[in-house]
């Protein structure tokens, strides 16, 4: 699998969307099985959040939610709590309607809202989430977009809230690899690195309380991010 270093590609999104669609099932095949340290901290920012007693106030947002397994489904296992998952993978989220809710589940359906399109593009009321999660998918952005939106997403979280991610580990400007896990898995990442992106978040006014570096399933290290608005 040939890997090079560029600049940001011409009709990005679009591709990566092309990518995503093609190597849905392929995808899922291999990422589902290796969930377990985004669980790891999935699990370690729901620990943090004072949850109430009654978790129809809880609100949850994840970006790049793909089949919606296993993020969302533990999301979702909270009773009330409303959650929004959103993916540029049309394949991905229709995967996520049928992983998530049953024909007969009204309730989980009443719960849950799926959006298509660039995380980008999203637009939310200030203070309505108490968690917003990350994982393996603001490293698509360019990095100046990744700066962009995690200012928007401190905004989008509610005083006291938690913002959960990962990001690459080494400062990556733009790397492309024209086959991953697939043939036509055409794929694309940028990185701030550890240092810049911690520095990022602090910035725009979060709270690093958990910051790791941990080395991933493949040949990469992760920067693993739990911070609070």
């Amino acid at each position: 699998m040939d890997a090079e270093t560029t600049g940001v590609p011409e009709n990005l999104k679009q591709r990566l969307k092309a990518s995503y669609d093609a190597m849905a099932h392929t995808y899922n095949e291999w990422t589902i099985p290796h969930s377990k340290q985004r669980m790891k901290y999935l699990e370690k920012a729901l620990g943090y959040l004072n949850l109430p007693e009654q978790s129809e106030t809880l609100s949850f947002l994840e970006l790049g939610c793909g089949c919606g397994l296993p993020v969302a489904q533990k999301l979702l296992s909270y009773p009330g709590a409303k959650v929004v998952g959103n993916d540029l993978s049309d394949t991905q989220l229709a995967l996520a309607k049928a992983n998530l809710l049953e024909e007969s589940d009204d309730e989980v359906s009443q719960r849950l809202e799926l959006i298509q399109g660039d995380m980008n593009s999203l637009a939310f009321p200030d203070g309505r989430f108490d968690l917003v999660v990350a994982f393996y998918s603001l490293i698509h952005l360019p990095r100046s977009e990744q700066t962009a939106l995690l200012g928007r997403i401190v905004r989008w979280l509610k005083p006291g809230g938690y913002f959960v991610a990962n990001f690459a580990k080494e400062e990556l400007e733009s790397f492309v690899m024209e086959k991953w896990l697939d043939d036509k898995g055409w794929m694309y990442w940028s990185a701030w690195g550890e240092e810049k992106t911690l520095e990022e978040l602090k910035k725009i006014g979060l709270e690093v309380v958990v910051s790791d570096v941990v080395e991933d399933v493949v040949d990469a290290s992760f920067l693993w991010v739990i911070a609070k608005r």
